[in-house]
Formats: structure tokens, sequence, C-alpha cells
């Protein structure tokens, strides 16, 4: 119930924004590309295990924050994950915005649920949170091997 409320006001919230001169009629179709937009996101961010919404790509990030969580996620060993290059669609960059009600770009999901931008991985990562939220998906962390292998 609490999903479909926040679904509702989400795409109210966009369309509250969108001024019409009083000639004009709005299409129907408007207040629903809100949802459909919403709706693909939700099924986006389920559909693997991680998901990241960036400037860029893995290979070649556009951004240092970007740049940042590929660095981290590759240093755990995790190279399996849905990117999604934000740069290369200006509705899935806002839209995603929306979606979680997080206004910065790059954008983490484990298992559908937003974790956070660049700013909490990099904290996840450094007090060890992170080792522990990839064990709950099933993906085993490289740096318990290292450390293994440094004792």
């Amino acid at each position: 119930m609490n999903s479909l409320i926040r679904h509702s006001a989400r795409c109210l919230r966009s369309v509250v924004f969108v001024a019409k001169p009083a000639n004009v009629a709005v299409p129907g179709r408007l207040l629903c590309e809100a949802a459909d937009t919403q709706k693909d996101l939700g099924e986006m961010v389920k559909k693997d295990k991680v998901v990241v919404f960036m400037k860029g790509t893995p290979a070649q990030p556009m951004c240092g924050f970007s740049n940042a969580v590929v660095q981290i996620l590759r240093m755990h060993g995790v190279d399996n994950y849905a990117a999604y290059n934000v740069l290369e669609d200006q509705e899935l960059r806002q839209g995603v915005k929306l979606f979680s009600n997080w206004p910065t770009i790059p954008q983490v999901y484990f298992n559908g649920e937003f974790v956070g931008g660049c700013d909490i991985l990099l904290q996840m990562h450094q007090n060890g949170d992170l080792v522990d939220e990839l064990k709950k998906l099933g993906i085993h962390s490289a740096l318990l091997d290292s450390e293994k292998e440094s004792k």
C-alpha cells in the first residue's frame, strides 16, 4: 500500500510542474507517461542483483563519482551488474531521481532496493557494511580473499 501511495505521489509531483496554456488541451497520455517511466524503473532495478545508474559506462565513467562507484564495486569483485548511462537518456536521468527521491547520480540498487550514491557506497565500503550487503545478495567480496592472503 505504501508503495502505491509513493508511486501516486511521484506521478502527481511530476505533473504538478507541467505548465499548460489555458487554450491547449493536455493529452491524457502525459499523466501516464510519468507513471510508465516509474513502472519501467521499478522493473529495471529488480532485474539484476546490483544495478547502477551512472554517467557513462563502467568501462568509461564520465564523472568522478560514477568512477568511484565502479572502482568500489571492482575492488569487491563485483563485475556482473546492470549499468545504465543516464547521459544517453534525459528522461531516464530525471526519472531515476524522482523514482528514488535522491537528487544525484550515480545511484546504486541492491535487489531492487535503493542503497544510495557514491558517498553512501564509499561509507559502506569503509566500515565493512558493503561486504555484508554483498553477502546477502549471494556475492562473495574479493576483499575477503585478499585479507586471507595477507595473513
